[in-house]
């Protein structure tokens, strides 16, 4: 038996289930996250009582291991949350594999302890443990890290590969190919500005209008989102790619010269950010959505999720942050960064407090969007000349656009570009899919949106209210992990829309655990309750669609909440445009 299989062997314990603790598998972290900025592994135990008693036992054995194992200038960190605890440890960047183990033998000992029985032999696991890591240290990898944090340049690191810089200023390198640092031109290394974005929503539409004022500016632009990384109009693949995967692969092309990083919340739990090395970070709101995993079971503790992107800032780097957004507020007093705030307002708290202090701020002023650079205030545009904003009427889009002009401004690009970005960049299918993409059909308004949680439903069926229908129509549709009440406050917050006819439509490849037809029905129920008589359902959302558009006549207008079929739904749409 070898090492790795007589340490699993041992480690037998690390999950025979306690009677009050349950854990999750020990999952890397490469990089600044919710708990901290190192890099190591974490558990997440879920805990029926006093979750610090398993707090204060993780910090003694992990402790242990960590020195007898050669890290003692590896760190320990727990963090409470309801109903359990986060249980991590720091690692070197060349053994991320090895801190699982460490992770789970620390865990072993925890286990053992908590349920009574007795553990494996300490030294015995130890010696495994050493043998384990012996197997994946990797000191050229080390060398170079540390040569490249002397040249004030980024590594990026993965199985497969390593690079240095980014962009423009990248080199990679297979990762049995590692150089030595005196065999590397760091000459020719070199960051590009990157801006980080998230949020709970419009972090998408927000990632690409800074990539079209990029482009503006003549740049070569790249960008990463959950739908695919493009760099320039090269689409490099598609999928979700908010994750630190998509950064890597995006950092590494040699022809991005400004990196435009969509960051969610999975990735940022799941693994960590991507780099250290952002020159702006924006987070454009927090609101209640995918709560109940990593801990994180309250639109609070989403806020510190979010937050961790202000981890991979410098000195004199900016966060943009919603003045609007009650709980930003609330979080942003745990940072010590330079917030540069964006409203609605000019008379917004923290718009009035930034002028003030004489820091950025931007902010709509009447018909004009202002930006404050600390000592002057100048007026951008007028909102109406940025269609994304429906002429103003898009009070939320009009909040992604102050957003990316704070963010742009961070990256250092011009006025000039910032305009012409913002006028150039439409609420259609080619510059901003799914998200409040206008059709004509039939004479009647057809809109097509992604949102998918009550805070984005409520601000595009809000927005759609105000325009005059003969008729109006509406499809909706939810994945089966979302909770019942999520899914009946998601129903209520489309009936803002004031629809005469609604098309409850079923999900089949995201049933995740509930039976066929049991979204629609709770649909169905919770629209009926809030006074709609005409409810129809249908098998899935391209079927949906076409039931709204065989009775689409002049006049009418129609909202598809299209979370899939998506490109189907736009060919059928796109297919009537052309005839």
């Amino acid at each position: 038996m070898d090492r790795i299989e007589a340490l699993e062997d041992a480690l037998t314990i690390t999950w025979a289930p306690l009677d009050h603790v349950r854990i999750s598998n020990a999952r890397r972290l490469t990089g600044p996250g919710m708990i901290w900025d190192h890099p190591g592994a974490v558990i997440d135990a879920f805990v029926k009582g006093d979750a610090s008693v398993v707090a204060d036992a993780w910090a003694r054995h992990a402790r242990r291991v960590l020195d007898a194992c050669g890290w003692p200038h590896e760190q320990v960190a727990t963090r409470l949350f309801q109903g359990g605890v986060n249980l991590a440890l720091s690692a070197p960047m060349d053994q991320l594999y090895s801190a699982i183990y460490v992770a789970q033998t620390a865990w072993h000992f925890c286990a053992a302890e908590l349920s009574g029985m007795a553990p494996q032999a300490f030294d015995a696991m130890i010696a495994d443990l050493k043998s384990v890591m012996a197997q994946e240290a990797d000191p050229a990898l080390i060398a170079l890290i540390r040569a490249a944090a002397d040249h004030d340049v980024d590594v990026l690191s993965d199985d497969d590969a390593v690079s240095i810089g980014h962009g423009i200023g990248a080199q990679t390198w297979p990762i049995g190919e590692i150089p030595t640092p005196e065999d590397v031109d760091w000459t020719a290394l070199h960051d590009i500005p990157v801006a980080f974005i998230t949020g709970t929503n419009g972090k998408t539409t927000t990632t690409r209008l800074c990539t079209a004022i990029a482009q503006a500016a003549g740049k070569m632009a790249g960008l990463t989102s959950t739908d695919m990384v493009r760099v320039g109009d090269d689409i490099l693949d598609r999928g979700d790619y908010s994750g630190p995967g998509g950064a890597r692969m995006l950092l590494r092309d040699t022809r991005v010269e400004i990196a435009c990083l969509e960051v969610a919340r999975g990735g940022i739990l799941r693994r960590g950010l991507p780099t250290r090395r952002a020159r702006v970070a924006a987070v454009t709101n927090v609101a209640r959505d995918h709560l109940g995993e990593y801990g994180v079971n309250t639109v609070a503790e989403l806020a510190q999720a979010k937050f961790a992107v202000h981890r991979t800032l410098p000195a004199d780097g900016i966060l943009v942050l919603n003045a609007d957004d009650p709980v930003s507020v609330v979080e942003a007093a745990h940072v010590d960064k330079t917030i540069c705030w964006f409203s609605l307002r000019s008379d917004a708290p923290q718009v009035v407090q930034a002028k003030a202090k004489g820091t950025p701020c931007a902010y709509l002023d009447g018909g004009d969007l202002i930006y404050f650079d600390g000592s002057t205030a100048t007026t951008v545009m007028v909102v109406a000349d940025a269609p994304i904003t429906l002429g103003g009427a898009a009070k939320y889009n009009v909040q992604n656009v102050l957003a990316a002009i704070c963010v742009s401004v961070a990256l250092g690009i011009p006025w000039a570009a910032i305009t012409a970005g913002l006028q150039g960049f439409r609420p259609d299918a080619r510059d901003n899919p799914g998200r409040c993409n206008e059709f004509e059909f039939n004479g009647a308004r057809v809109f097509v949106d992604f949102a998918h949680n009550v805070h984005s439903i409520s601000a595009i069926s809000g927005t759609l209210a105000s325009l005059s229908a003969k008729r109006r129509y509406l499809m909706q549709s939810h994945p089966g992990d979302r909770s019942d009440e999520d899914i009946r406050a998601g129903t209520t917050a489309a009936l803002m829309f004031r629809p005469d006819s609604m098309v409850a439509a079923e999900l089949p490849n995201h049933l995740r655990g509930r039976e066929t037809g049991d979204v629609p029905e709770l649909i169905a129920a919770a629209a009926k309750a809030g006074g709609l008589a005409q409810i129809d359902r249908a098998a899935t959302p391209a079927i949906g669609a076409r039931m709204i558009l065989d009775q689409l006549q002049p006049g009418d207008v129609a909202l598809l909440l299209v979370l899939s079929d998506r490109d189907e739904v736009f060919e059928m749409l796109q297919r009537a445009k052309a005839r």
